[in-house]
């Protein structure tokens, strides 16, 4: 399989609320993501929006139930359906979360835990392998928020990353949102985390809102908070600029609002790594 080469550049999810922005305009971002399920389709406009957002913007491909935890292995038919999409855009890459979603024929629609364990790094291992396969390319996988631990982990969540990608060959998506979240629930530092990633493996980093509280709740409705800023600042210190996006899911705003973050986002990272990063 072919690297997947540094993009460094700022981008947006692109979700139904701005479609006319992107085909009626002339929009200031280097990239969209889009969740993948939405457009894993025969036909239909979402799909024909995404051929024509295509034409101007790069494109990444996002998931949300490839399973890649799944102790029953992967879904046959959902690769199928990725691939074809996948060959249909050639997105800049595809993307997933270290999760499970399904047991079965059920389908929880939830990004659910996964004990880390030895067993548990197999199981991943061997999906993502199987998932690389099908689509003949690397992919890259997201650190979850998480509000519980198992009695039964063995290793840090950074140790089962950074062995994953080890054995796999694949990317990490960080999403700095959710380390800041994780870290504030099961009170760890952040940034033992980010030190303890393999950096040179991160593609993309993603940036969203959270509910504040005494747990911190993963939301994607609200703007970036500042300690996740910080947080951003500090990684890209480490990182260097890479691919960022800023997520919003709900209650999403015009897209001047979006925007405003993106550049802030831009004027971080320049200010952080001296070069220009858009």
């Amino acid at each position: 399989m072919n690297a997947i080469i540094p993009f460094r550049g700022f981008g947006l999810g692109l979700r139904r609320t701005h479609y006319a922005d992107f085909l009626e305009g002339d929009v200031d971002v280097d990239f969209v993501e889009v969740i993948s399920e939405n457009y894993m389709v025969e036909g239909g406009k979402p799909l024909r929006v995404l051929e024509q957002v295509r034409e101007k913007h790069a494109v990444i491909l996002h998931g949300v139930s490839l399973s890649i935890g799944s102790a029953q292995g992967l879904d046959g038919g959902y690769l199928d359906r990725l691939r074809t999409l996948t060959n249909r855009i050639d997105p800049l890459w595809v993307s997933d979360h270290l999760c499970w979603t399904r047991t079965g024929a059920h389908n929880s629609h939830d990004l659910l835990p996964l004990p880390l364990t030895a067993e548990a790094l197999d199981v991943v291992c061997a999906n993502i392998d199987r998932a690389q396969e099908a689509l003949a390319r690397p992919m890259l996988f997201e650190n979850p928020s998480s509000y519980l631990t198992f009695p039964e982990d063995e290793m840090a969540e950074w140790e089962f990353l950074s062995e994953m990608v080890r054995r796999t060959g694949c990317y990490l998506l960080l999403d700095v949102n959710n380390v800041y979240v994780s870290a504030h629930n099961h009170g760890f530092s952040p940034s033992d985390y980010i030190a303890g990633l393999p950096l040179d493996r991160v593609r993309q980093i993603h940036l969203a809102g959270h509910e504040p509280g005494d747990i911190i709740i993963d939301t994607h409705d609200r703007e970036v908070s500042e300690g996740v800023w910080q947080l951003y600042a500090e990684t890209v210190r480490k990182l260097g600029p890479v691919a960022t996006m800023i997520e919003r899911d709900d209650k999403i705003p015009p897209l001047a609002d979006l925007l405003a973050e993106i550049n802030r986002a831009c004027s971080l990272a320049n200010s952080v790594t001296g070069t220009l990063a858009a």
